[in-house]
């Protein structure tokens, strides 16, 4: 059995259909995204490409849309759906993948710990900032001889009286030179991964920058380097326990991974398409070549 294609039109705008399959509060929160992703972000991103440097503003910019946290209850959080916190990585994605890297850092890698593993007073203190975007934070677990690995980690937290020690380094951290939240996974004595809140400005805490990248250059990535730095017991994530928490924390960014590079993708497929409709050689539009219609297909 054929079916004949002759009369249906090709909706090059929305090649997947995707905005008959949304809910009137998604197209919502989808369009005041892409306002701000046009608007705000893609005005900075050739500068901060070029100059390596982050405009800490944009989270506060972000917090007073509810675009932190989205789909965390309460605590200053907006409470939407995952396909509403995957419609705000798709259009922030769409300027720049380091733009959508540092909303994931502070939404997924930050808050959703804090929020899942952490004490009421823990999410009283920290989430209702984060969500504002008054507070940037990160999340330490990659180390410099401990990527895929994590469970090889070498950071160290050591029990002493009110708290721990932490001692260890870790690297390729989004936003930690800009952070004021830190959120670090450590060996116990028994060998057990935990984790903790650090504060910036704590005794032996530092992060430097990380320069000279290739890519995601306009998002911040820097060390965060712990000598000795003193965490209260009333810093530790008291559910967390194994690799259970950080693996819970990558599973939620990877949401607003997927939708990112989709956006990044259907941004480099407007581009093309508007280029070849507008370029012309001997006298017609490059799009009117059948080898170009076949690619951009």
């Amino acid at each position: 059995m054929s079916v004949r294609l002759d009369n249906i039109s090709f909706n090059w705008q929305d090649p997947f259909l995707m905005d008959e399959q949304l809910s009137e509060e998604e197209r919502m929160v989808r369009d005041t995204a892409k306002q701000y992703a046009q608007d705000k972000l893609l005005p900075r991103v050739r500068e901060a490409y070029r100059s390596e440097e982050t405009d800490p503003e944009i989270f506060r910019e972000m917090g007073a849309l509810g675009l932190l946290g989205s789909v965390i209850e309460g605590y200053g959080c907006a409470g939407m759906s995952y396909v509403c916190y995957g419609l705000i990585a798709r259009e922030i994605e769409s300027v720049d993948s380091g733009y959508r890297s540092m909303m994931s850092v502070q939404s997924s890698l930050v808050m959703h710990p804090i929020n899942t593993f952490g004490t009421e007073e823990q999410k009283e203190k920290y989430l209702p900032k984060l969500a504002s975007g008054e507070y940037v934070g990160c999340f330490g677990l990659t180390e410099p001889d401990h990527g895929s690995d994590p469970g090889g980690m070498n950071t160290r937290a050591r029990k002493v009286e009110s708290g721990y020690r932490l001692s260890g380094s870790k690297t390729w951290i989004s936003n930690s030179p800009i952070s004021d939240v830190f959120i670090v996974w450590a060996k116990d004595e028994d060998g057990v991964i935990r984790g903790f809140i650090l504060d910036k400005g704590m005794d032996g805490l530092s992060a430097p920058k990380i320069e000279g990248k290739l890519a995601l250059r306009a998002s911040i990535t820097g060390e965060i380097v712990m000598d000795e730095v003193f965490v209260p017991e009333e810093n530790k994530l008291p559910n967390a326990e194994g690799l259970a928490g950080p693996f819970s924390c990558l599973n939620s960014a990877r949401l607003g991974i997927s939708w990112g590079a989709l956006g990044a993708a259907e941004t480099c497929w407007f581009t093309a398409l508007q280029y070849t409709m507008e370029r012309k050689q001997f006298g017609r539009p490059l799009a009117a070549n059948q080898l170009v219609q076949r690619k951009l297909a």
